[in-house]
């Protein structure tokens, strides 16, 4: 506890020295330049509604506008399509937004949207993606090679030798090759015994279904699965499994070791049911709350560096220059599943 207190009044001394920017702290941001006053309406566009995880995000947008002071319009669905999500963000900006949350669905081919904000004026807060090119004021977001390495380390716990897989989600996305990077890398580095098999599934549940039926008609011997997105890959997952007899619960002889990100209710319930072991909590609330906060500060003109923030995450900088903050994302298991902390545990 005393090293804890040591630690964050050195990372204040060093914020202290700091005369321009804040450093991670959402409470001492100042001003660089002239800024908008943090007024005008905010335009939030969603990446899909077809997961429970954006369901979830889409539902905490409005309370947190609300409780951040930002005035929002309603929400806009790209539906799983990075060419609409470019219209869509053109289409807000010619009804005259002042700021955008966006969460790319393509981390190249949301440049060309981030550009027309810009040409505009108008900030961007990037929500769960970082893109790879463009001006952002800040990426709201998980450490997702962490995912990947959680995954890993948990599998690598429980299954001795044999075949894992990983349905992994849309290597266009950032997100999608932080993790499978991560977690092959891990298994390889910590875990020889384990054979990696893959699955693209592009964020899709028909893909990730069917691929896997296919997967397991040539391996029914599987012994671990790694799911990088609960919200899509959960239900066809365990009805593939189930409909092959290979659902078996935990503790029971054949039982597939399963871990997953998202952290939504279903895969709370899967955990609680022992049909699915581990899954890494997405913050859907934080999302939502700093996306907001950080649209606001940018519309005022904020800027931040890297540095510990005052919500126990850490703001980086990427290798493109973006400004990322990496909020926590922790393992959940039968342990601490019931945590009322856990945001997966406060939706219905």
């Amino acid at each position: 506890m005393a090293g804890r207190t040591l630690w964050k009044a050195a990372a204040a001394a060093a914020c202290a020295t700091l005369a321009l920017s804040a450093c991670g702290s959402t409470k001492d941001t100042v001003a660089s330049g002239g800024g908008g006053g943090g007024t005008g309406k905010v335009g939030v566009i969603l990446p899909l509604l077809t997961s429970p995880f954006w369901q979830s995000y889409n539902d905490y947008v409005p309370k947190m506008a609300k409780s951040e002071g930002v005035d929002t319009l309603k929400t806009v669905n790209s539906n799983s399509d990075p060419s609409q999500q470019i219209t869509d963000i053109n289409n807000q900006l010619n009804q005259g937004v002042k700021g955008l949350v966006v969460a790319p669905l393509d981390s190249a081919a949301i440049e060309a949207g981030l550009d027309q904000a810009d040409r505009k004026g108008v900030p961007v807060v990037a929500v769960d993606v970082a893109p790879e090119k463009g001006k952002v004021a800040m990426v709201v977001r998980a450490d997702n090679v962490a995912y990947g390495e959680k995954a890993c380390q948990y599998l690598g716990t429980q299954v001795s030798s044999g075949k894992v897989v990983q349905i992994m989600g849309d290597l266009a996305s950032v997100n999608g090759r932080d993790r499978s990077e991560a977690f092959r890398t891990c298994v390889r580095k910590n875990y020889p015994k384990l054979k990696v098999l893959e699955i693209p599934a592009k964020w899709e549940s028909d893909t990730a279904a069917s691929k896997l039926d296919t997967l397991l008609n040539a391996n029914p011997d599987i012994k671990g699965i790694y799911m990088q997105a609960g919200g899509v890959y959960l239900a066809p997952t365990l009805q593939t499994l189930k409909s092959k007899g290979l659902l078996k619960k935990t503790g029971e002889k054949g039982h597939i070791t399963i871990v997953s990100n998202d952290g939504i209710p279903q895969e709370f319930d899967a955990i609680r049911k022992g049909q699915i072991d581990a899954t890494v909590s997405q913050p859907a609330d934080a999302y939502a709350k700093y996306g907001m906060y950080y649209i606001k500060a940018a519309m005022q003109g904020k800027t931040f560096k890297p540095g510990p923030t005052d919500h126990d995450s850490t703001i980086v900088k990427l290798p493109s220059g973006i400004l990322e903050d990496q909020l926590p994302a922790p393992l959940v298991t039968k342990d601490n599943v019931d945590d009322s902390k856990l945001w997966g545990n406060t939706v219905k």
